[in-house]
């Protein structure tokens, strides 16, 4: 099997898994385990928190001891085994310590993928990153499409089976050859030369990536609210999965024109039509609380989440070494997808019991910074 293709099949396998519990695991744990809004909120932001945690350091670390395969299998049998543990979980504390277990390993999935693209672009084995991932954006809208069906039919309770499924698939996947250069271990250790200090130092890096973290971080009151949210302005049940379903068809479309359509972009220019989309994105669910605004803004998934990904991918493979990508990703992971995303989730949940739109409205605060700063970034790319 060639790269592009394992590629491909890895991204879509994993997201389906991840198009699963991240719109629908909140929703999930509310109307199974009988838990309150403010509850799946404090459990879903610990669970960030760990996730953060695990992939700043442990991820990282791990990626130096272990070939990007072997930590691949590790991390995804860790994940079967923790879904497995939610089965007995019926009290708020028990639904919090397996949670926390179960974002010790599901996370760090992604990055761990990522990772294993970038070195293979950089290695010349993988010709296309953006159509590899457009997969894993296929796949979590295959996710959506089966579970609006399932849970129109048998209800909430199919929400966990599928993830048991989906996590299942990905891990007997394990078995599958992959390339060469992922089975080779980094001969070069993160010592303190090659600290999160020394990441720093790469030009730019640490304004990209504040705009990252301002840029992914906003998403938290869509991914934690969002599936909810639609119940809130009566979405028939039955159009919920198809509507969530609607950002990620339009994160695919973008996958699968960027490396043709937006190559000659800078990451400045990339970074600043993102932040633009994502602030518009919010204002529009906070103006118009209706499902026809609402599908509107769900095509904006496309600047705010897929091309500021796609951004902060294109400036690690142009420059961060190969055996430091393990470590920027982590940053990433944990401040962007993580701790920023926990600590707005907690927010996003204050508001949402004051006003259900006021979760998306507080979004504005982490993203028109973001915009700022990332026309502050534009303008030092022009100056080189």
């Amino acid at each position: 099997m060639n790269t592009q293709k394992w590629m491909n099949i890895q991204f879509f396998s994993f997201f389906m898994s991840w198009g699963v519990f991240l719109p629908y695991w909140t929703g999930w744990m509310i109307h199974t385990k009988g838990i309150t809004v403010s509850q799946a909120s404090l459990i879903m932001s610990v669970g960030l928190a760990t996730r953060g945690i695990t992939t700043l350091f442990v991820y990282p670390y791990l990626s130096g001891k272990c070939s990007s395969k072997n930590l691949l299998n590790g991390m995804a049998f860790g994940t079967l085994l923790a879904i497995i543990f939610y089965i007995p979980a019926n009290t708020f504390l028990m639904l919090m310590v397996v949670t926390i277990v179960l974002h010790l390993f599901f996370p760090t999935l992604m990055p761990a993928l990522d990772s294993a693209a970038g070195v293979l672009v950089q290695n010349n084995k993988l010709q296309h990153y953006g159509k590899s991932r457009s997969w894993g954006s296929i796949g979590f809208v295959v996710a959506g499409i089966f579970l609006t069906v399932l849970t129109g039919v048998y209800g909430e309770k199919m929400i966990f089976w599928a993830l048991l499924i989906g996590t299942f698939a990905f891990s007997c996947l394990g078995i599958m050859k992959a390339p060469a250069d992922l089975y080779k271990r980094s001969q070069k250790r993160m010592d303190k030369s090659k600290s999160i200090l020394k990441l720093v130092q790469y030009k730019h890096f640490g304004i990209v990536l504040l705009i990252v973290i301002l840029l992914q971080a906003a998403h938290a009151s869509y991914y934690n609210y969002g599936y909810i949210y639609l119940q809130h302005i009566k979405a028939p049940k039955y159009l919920v999965g198809m509507i969530l379903n609607i950002a990620v068809i339009s994160e695919i479309v973008f996958f699968m024109i960027a490396d043709r359509k937006f190559q000659n972009l800078t990451v400045g220019s990339l970074l600043s039509i993102a932040t633009l989309g994502s602030t518009v994105r919010w204002i529009i669910l906070f103006t118009f609380p209706n499902i026809f605004a609402f599908c509107i803004a769900q095509t904006l998934h496309a600047c705010s989440f897929a091309m500021g990904h796609y951004a902060f991918m294109k400036y690690l493979i142009k420059n961060i070494p190969h055996d430091q990508i393990p470590r920027a990703q982590g940053i990433y992971s944990s401040l962007a997808l993580s701790w920023g995303t926990a600590f707005l989730t907690i927010f996003g949940g204050y508001l949402y019991d004051i006003e259900p739109r006021y979760a998306f409205l507080g979004m504005i605060v982490f993203t028109i910074p973001s915009l700022l700063v990332s026309l502050i970034y534009k303008k030092l790319e022009n100056e080189k």
